[in-house]
């Protein structure tokens, strides 16, 4: 069985390409089917040649989830089936390194950072993942696909940065970039409830999306915020700067704006060598933490999701099908639009919503009988159109009791359509034949 996939060609050519399906190699080993993925920076850094391991010939992406299909058989944690996340690092859980929470530097010659860079990853429909007992973890059934892609990759990264970055009430937290991982670090250290949040950022429109979804983020442009962070400081600097960006400048300006003894977490990953003046730097007394992330708190995320206190479903403003996926890296990589993040579905998998109202149909249908006549007990009818804002349905159930979902007729007052005592349940989502407009409610 063969499927498509975007491969590494060579500096500056990634292709569409069809591939074989990948097969388990290792007992370890699951192999997942792609529902829904992302392209990140790291990519960009690869056709760029910035990522040196990076394996000419591999398929790229490490930003996915997906549906296990097949495991190996000593795999005890997922099973076919499963809606799991993939992370970006493979480690063993073994290792020294992993015993300790360093699973980005586990001692396996696949440990780190190794899916789409040294071995293929999952801008296909479907992707191996070895040690899948670490590197996969259940997605709970109230979060959807959407809500759970980030989480093994930029939102694992923005945790593990606040994480370490020892974050307390009476900090002043500087985040240099607005971008992808910067937006889910801000998130993450939200969530540690400093005094106050500086987000350096020179992009107008991500200048609006922060001021729009984080109203009590203070906001600054690289060419005053030096001078900002100190007039919003209490003791002459960030207490803690994070450096999402990795743009030229952008690493003198992350130590340079902290207070001496301060932390600078340095989350960016660079194209070019970066210079530590230890003598302009001499009597700050910097700690400096760098590196790839540890994504070992993916179950947790996941949780923090569920409840309700994380949401990256407004970081995803574009979405594309994988055959149109080279057109998704053009608008990704210039900056189109408006773009933060992107989706990609295979090429037959239905989009969120769509699966979203799949769902609820099957859950009706097993609690409701199909009684109008007129369908003589065929399927219900669904109809989706291209840019995923509509769904036409026409459905008649008998029956009584409460369903898992509720749907609210928009435009038109002829009752609640949703009443537990009524033997009879339409459910009408714009009609195929008339159009009406219907607002699903979760």
């Amino acid at each position: 069985m063969g499927m498509k996939a975007l491969t590494y060609i060579e500096h500056g050519k990634f292709a569409l390409l069809d591939k074989p399906k990948p097969e388990i190699l290792d007992p370890r080993d699951a192999v997942v089917r792609v529902t829904l993925g992302s392209i990140c920076t790291s990519d960009l850094h690869i056709k760029h040649g910035s990522v040196p391991r990076a394996v000419p010939g591999i398929t790229v992406g490490h930003e996915m989830v997906g549906v296990v299909e097949e495991v190996g058989s000593a795999v005890t944690a997922v099973k076919p089936g499963d809606r799991v996340t993939v992370n970006v690092e493979t480690f063993c859980g073994e290792c020294f390194f992993c015993r300790h929470g360093f699973v980005n530097n586990c001692t396996d010659p696949n440990g780190g950072w190794a899916l789409g860079c040294r071995i293929d990853g999952g801008q296909a429909e479907f992707v191996r993942v070895p040690y899948a007992d670490q590197g996969l973890n259940k997605i709970p059934d109230s979060v959807s696909d959407e809500q759970a892609l980030l989480v093994g990759d930029v939102l694992a990264t923005g945790f593990w940065a606040a994480r370490i970055s020892e974050i307390t009430p009476d900090d002043t937290v500087l985040i240099i970039g607005a971008g992808p991982t910067g937006l889910c670090t801000l998130m993450c250290v939200l969530l540690r409830k400093p005094k106050r949040i500086i987000v350096c950022e020179k992009d107008p429109a991500r200048i609006a999306f922060v001021r729009e979804h984080y109203p009590e983020v203070l906001v600054c442009e690289p060419e005053n915020c030096k001078a900002f962070t100190l007039a919003n400081s209490d003791h002459g600097g960030a207490d803690v700067v994070l450096e999402v960006a990795g743009a030229k400048d952008t690493f003198r300006l992350a130590w340079d704006c902290a207070r001496p003894n301060a932390i600078v977490t340095v989350v960016a990953l660079y194209d070019e060598a970066q210079t530590l003046p230890l003598p302009d730097m001499y009597g700050k007394n910097l700690t400096f933490k760098t590196g790839g992330v540890d994504g070992c708190d993916c179950a947790e995320i996941l949780s923090l999701i569920e409840a309700g206190k994380i949401d990256t479903t407004p970081l995803i403003t574009h979405r594309y099908k994988l055959e149109d996926i080279e057109e998704a890296y053009h608008l990704f990589e210039n900056k189109l639009d408006g773009v933060i993040k992107v989706a990609i579905t295979p090429n037959d998998e239905p989009c969120e919503k769509q699966t979203k109202y799949q769902d609820l149909i099957s859950r009706v249908k097993e609690s409701y009988p199909l009684r109008d006549p007129a369908y003589n007990g065929k399927d219900t009818q669904l109809y989706w159109c291209e840019d995923c804002k509509e769904i036409n349905l026409w459905t008649y159930w008998q029956g009584r009791g409460n369903l898992d979902a509720k749907i609210m007729l928009v435009g038109q007052d002829w009752g609640c359509p949703w009443d537990e005592s009524s033997q009879n349940t339409m459910i009408q989502i714009a009609l195929a034949n008339r159009g009406e407009k219907y607002q699903y409610l979760e």
